[in-house]
């Protein structure tokens, strides 16, 4: 296979560049190790789009960050993705704190954060009156913003791929060497476990294993540190809590626990950071980071209903050895480029990080020609929750499947999941069904849907066999043969019924 750029690595990152070279006559093709988009850091996060007062002024990530921000409300609208500037908080608790977040406010005002506000402790208690009576004032960003990370990833590269872009995934990448044609045009040849692929240039977004990756054509000079992160996602009924996304001072360790509520209308609290070792990908949690989750976090809001916990989840941040952004073509080697060490505010830094791509592309002499017109950038999706009752009630009767409820806790419907299964990227799992629908979010996680959005997904595969149903990546499949099960030992069937009634 042979194309002209190739991405490898289709998180939010790898998704953004494949989106912005949409207008350009190229052919692109985006690949991914994992059976779908959005498998790494991008589907475990804190979802939040910051405001750009943190990094350092100056940096490509200060630059990045603030104009991510700017673009992502147009872009979210666009692709039908769910996004709320609430605006963040950063508490005090201190004279220090104080100093600090007259720190943040200067930094923020030399990378050009519009509408930033040093607020007292009566200024801060009016407009979140959530927060501990400890917190003695905060900064005020009302850009920041709140939004669903994986439905963003997944929203463009399913665009990317109705505009006759190419995704692979379950396609890892274990080696990368130069080519010269007779005319001695150089380009990449890429073994992977799908055989091997050729392009003229190659854009890594490899998260976790970006130095990795690298070391495959060239000696990195920077290392990735993965750092995990917990959380706490819980019930909707604690998603009033705090109308805000709530920080503490950062410190070196990074932006620290946050509580905030969630697009969906339930209220995160974390993360914790512990630096794991190199290529680790174990994103387990544990009761010594959740017990510091819940102690830090009602610092900053009292009252929080610990009981109410619908989920524990970790995440791995990329974090690297670099102080900046690593996005560039790398050195030496002419037509290969990375965006790498994007830590956060690599999320909020995402829809600028595509345009960025494109534009170092073409100054390093790639030929991207425009084209003409036959694109758009667009999608549209049905969120019916979030509809009024007279738009649900037009919808139904021109489609009455959006008129049956499948996910009782999200109240997601039939009609919904259908388009899931159907979209331009198809769903190879439950929790795939999951990123694209909402479903199984809820209090029960899936335990009174997921049966029947089984059923929908055999029913839209024919050719299918339950055993090739999965709950998220390759290898948790849901179901073993009979006989299988009738050639288990004792001890192995209870272990079955167990994982079944789980």
């Amino acid at each position: 296979m042979k194309y002209d750029i190739l991405i490898v690595g289709a998180g939010v990152v790898g998704a953004s560049i494949a989106y912005s070279l949409i207008p350009y006559n190229v052919s692109v093709l985006l690949l991914d190790k994992n059976n779908d988009v959005a498998m790494g850091a991008t589907r475990a996060n804190s979802a939040i789009i910051h405001a750009g007062y943190d990094p350092k002024p100056g940096t490509l990530m200060a630059r990045l960050n603030v104009e991510g921000n700017r673009l992502c409300g147009k872009l979210c609208e666009d692709l039908s993705v769910p996004f709320t500037r609430c605006g963040s908080l950063v508490l005090s608790f201190s004279e220090e704190d104080r100093s600090t977040l007259s720190e943040l406010y200067d930094r923020g005002i030399k990378n050009g954060v519009p509408d930033l506000k040093l607020l007292s402790k009566e200024e801060l208690r009016k407009i979140e009156p959530g927060v501990s009576e400890e917190a003695t004032g905060a900064l005020y960003a009302p850009t920041a913003g709140i939004i669903n990370p994986w439905e963003l990833c997944l929203a463009q590269a399913e665009v990317f791929v109705k505009n006759g872009g190419t995704f692979l995934p379950g396609c890892e990448v274990q080696g990368i060497s130069e080519i010269f044609s007779s005319e001695g045009k150089r380009s990449y040849l890429l073994n992977t476990t799908k055989g091997e692929i050729s392009a003229d240039t190659v854009i890594l977004c490899c998260g976790t294993e970006a130095d990795t990756v690298h070391g495959y054509i060239s000696s990195p000079d920077f290392r990735i540190t993965p750092t995990r992160g917990e959380y706490y996602l819980l019930d909707k009924s604690e998603g009033t809590k705090v109308s805000h996304v709530i920080f503490q001072c950062p410190s070196e360790k990074g932006k620290g626990v946050l509580v905030a509520p969630t697009v969906h209308g339930n209220l995160i609290c974390g993360p914790t950071s512990e630096v794991l070792s190199h290529g680790s990908e174990d994103t387990a949690t544990t009761a010594v980071k959740l017990s510091e989750i819940k102690e830090k976090a009602s610092r900053s809001v009292g009252n929080i209903s610990w009981r109410d916990n619908v989920r524990n989840f970790s995440g791995i941040r990329s974090n690297s050895t670099s102080d900046d952004f690593l996005i560039r073509e790398i050195p030496g080697k002419k037509g290969i480029f990375e965006a790498a060490g994007i830590k956060s505010p690599g999320l909020a830094s995402s829809p600028a990080i595509g345009p960025y791509m494109v534009e170092l592309l073409k100054s390093s002499g790639v030929v991207l020609t425009e084209k003409t017109g036959g694109y758009d950038l667009t999608r549209k999706k049905i969120h019916f929750r979030d509809m009024t009752n007279e738009e649900r009630a037009a919808l139904v009767a021109k489609d009455p499947a959006y008129g049956r409820i499948v996910c009782r806790c999200e109240g997601v419907t039939e009609g919904e999941i259908r388009d899931a299964i159907q979209s331009p990227i198809p769903p190879l799992s439950l929790d795939a069904v999951k990123r694209r629908a909402g479903t199984g979010m809820g209090r029960c996680q899936g335990g009174f849907c997921g049966p029947r959005i089984v059923e929908m997904l055999l029913s839209e595969r024919p050719d299918s066999s339950p055993l090739s149903i999965l709950q998220d990546g390759e290898g948790s499949t849901l179901f073993v043969p009979r006989d299988a099960e009738e050639d288990c030992s004792y001890e192995e069937k209870e272990t079955l019924s167990k994982e079944v009634e789980s």
